[in-house]
């Protein structure tokens, strides 16, 4: 399993709309999505794709980190592997 932060997301921004941007750059279809208010001047996402590992996440997050979307620059992260025990 891997998570995707998806740092400086427009707040008006739908999952549905983040879902399509993922996928027209090369991402499957995320399994659920979290929204992370902070301080809310920089809302962010994190995307969590059961099906794939970390490592691979890391070959497709150049593809949109640093990219302008929707009038903001995306910070894109590949979350560090979270153990669950």
């Amino acid at each position: 399993m891997g998570d995707l932060w998806i740092g400086n997301v427009e707040e008006s921004t739908t999952d549905d709309e983040i879902r399509d941007f993922l996928c027209r750059y090369g991402f499957p279809p995320y399994d659920s999505i979290q929204r992370v208010t902070g301080t809310g001047e920089h809302p962010a996402a994190v995307v969590t794709f059961d099906s794939i590992e970390p490592h691979v996440l890391r070959t497709f997050q150049p593809r949109i980190h640093n990219m302008f979307w929707k009038d903001r620059t995306l910070v894109v992260q590949v979350m560090p592997e979270r153990s669950e025990e």
